[in-house]
């Protein structure tokens, strides 16, 4: 008897261990996709397991209950879950749990978006390039929660989706997006604190070689081009229009693309609820750290944002990664910022490590780790955006949570006073070979701003159809760790060399630090000898 008595307890147990064993664990949390006023979808995997329900409500309490999906992932029992959770309130607070039979997690929170009539300010988040690198494997869990996370509990306390209305990533999640296990470890492990109660919208970079796990992992808005799916979307969030776009090869070229977004373009132009519209892709126009990551195609990108701002009056911002370090630019003549968000992970691409430019539109240039906050204002009346670099400094010096940069940009044109000539003026003669022209200082009725850029033309004809010299710099340029605009007032500009026995026009502009530019100044002459 004691004998059958073992037996059965080993049995027991043995069967309590193969119960285990096939029971459902969640591998990854949950974590949210494709926000909408009324609307949210959560997704999670499972190790096995079809139920996919989430229980949610405005309470701890939950009370409500949605199923959605399952869907295989890698040709085994895991899953990915995916349940819409519709019928919700604008601009409230949810909490929710996801279950996969026994498996549950732990409760968490959501907000929905608001309308753009609601004039709700918000905040973004925008980083890239967090894909595994060895020699600092915890860089990406850091950026997130000693980085993100503290930034926003110090800055603004309080919860957590009060805070931060999305992230947005412009590529390179993964080192390796055809490799399985980094999806889990290297991606959503570390940032699962933070993607548990923000949306996440991701672009493609070329580290994800357009692999299926991104196409499962994600549910990104489905209001691209119907044959390429969740390849480039747009997402509207209170005033603001989010387009991403795929910049990598057999993509980047493709005609449906400009197609859909010259369509997206248009639209946005009539639609007045949108005051601002933030590109992100991966690869960058221009790069003052590496000159080998350029595409050329993301310049045509750029070109049809700078249109759209100048024509519309809504300024435009392209966010960018695939350079792993910080840029701040802006277009010369349209209300158009270049941002690059990285790096949130991947080895820095150091000053001197790789072939680079100092371009004309970067302002700031930095080699570290970090991310990018966006502040918009939601105030109809005179909205607008802030955009602030925080450092995680780079392997030479650390920084915790340090704010590098900033730009406030306005919705509406807030002008400088046109500059006054000072010399030459009056078709003056001329004898050097060389003329430093003389404008007077800046002013504005905006408080509180600066003498930010100046912009000077000189010409043989007074309709500058001609350029003889056309000069535009700015009040810093940090480019290989020096500013090289270090105590250039900018109301002087040295011309070229000048043809003798002619008469020259110039003229100049001035621009704050919120990309307004003034009006030209006068007509200036003179003559050389």
């Amino acid at each position: 008897m004691k004998k059958i008595k073992q037996l059965f307890i080993v049995f027991c147990l043995g069967l309590m261990e193969l119960t285990a064993q096939t029971e459902p664990q969640i591998l990854v949390q949950p974590y949210l996709q494709d926000a909408e006023p009324n609307s949210i979808v959560i997704m999670w995997e499972t190790a096995s397991g079809e139920e996919s329900i989430v229980e949610w409500g405005t309470t701890e309490k939950l009370g409500k209950k949605t199923s959605g999906k399952a869907e295989d992932i890698n040709f085994s029992e895991s899953r990915v879950h995916t349940v819409k959770l519709e019928g919700l309130k604008r601009f409230t607070e949810y909490y929710y749990r996801v279950r996969t039979g026994k498996a549950k997690s732990d409760i968490f929170q959501f907000k929905t978006p608001p309308f753009s009539s609601d004039e709700e300010s918000f905040n973004i988040v925008a980083m890239s390039d967090m894909q595994y690198d060895s020699q600092h494997p915890n860089k990406f869990s850091e950026i997130v929660n000693q980085g993100i996370l503290q930034y926003l509990e110090k800055e603004h306390g309080g919860k957590l989706p009060d805070n931060l209305a999305m992230v947005m990533i412009p590529g390179d999640l993964v080192s390796s997006g055809s490799k399985y296990y980094q999806w889990k470890e290297h991606f959503f492990d570390p940032a699962q604190k933070l993607f548990a109660e923000v949306p996440v919208y991701p672009v493609l970079g070329n580290h994800e070689r357009n692999s299926v796990f991104y196409f499962k992992y994600f549910s990104l808005p489905e209001n691209g081009t119907p044959a390429f799916a969740e390849h480039w979307w747009y997402k509207d969030y209170g005033n603001t229009r989010i387009i991403g776009l795929n910049s990598n090869e057999g993509y980047r070229d493709l005609r449906e693309q400009y197609e859909w977004l010259e369509q997206v373009l248009a639209d946005t132009e009539k639609n007045e609820d949108i005051d601002f519209v933030f590109a992100q892709l991966h690869h960058p126009h221009k790069s003052e750290l590496w000159i080998p990551g350029e595409e050329e195609s993301t310049g045509r990108v750029v070109k049809m944002l700078e249109a759209f701002s100048t024509k519309t009056g809504k300024p435009s911002v392209h966010f960018f990664g695939h350079t792993h370090g910080y840029s701040r630019g802006q277009s010369r003549d349209h209300k158009h910022l270049w941002i690059n968000v990285a790096s949130a992970g991947g080895a820095i691409d150091n000053w001197g490590e790789f072939e680079g430019r100092d371009y004309d539109e970067f302002t700031v240039t930095q080699d570290e780790y970090g991310f990018v906050m966006v502040e918009i204002d939601g105030n109809r009346s005179d909205p607008k955006f802030t955009i602030k670099r925080i450092s995680q400094g780079n392997n030479v010096k650390s920084r915790q949570n340090e704010l590098r940069d900033s730009i406030t940009i306005w919705r509406l044109e807030k002008k400088p006073d046109a500059p006054t000539v000072v010399f030459p003026t009056k078709n003056e003669k001329i004898l050097e070979e060389f003329v430093t022209l003389k404008a007077g200082e800046f002013s504005s009725p905006l408080g509180g701003a600066f003498h930010a850029a100046a912009h000077w033309q000189v010409s043989q004809t007074q309709d500058f159809e001609k350029l003889d010299l056309d000069s535009w710099k700015q009040f810093e340029n940090w480019y290989y760790k020096e500013n090289r605009q270090k105590e250039d007032d900018l109301t002087d500009e040295k011309t070229k060399r000048l043809q003798p026995n002619t008469t020259y026009y110039w003229r100049v502009r001035y621009r704050d630090q919120n990309l307004n530019w003034s009006d030209w100044s006068e007509t200036a002459s003179f003559k050389t000898k």
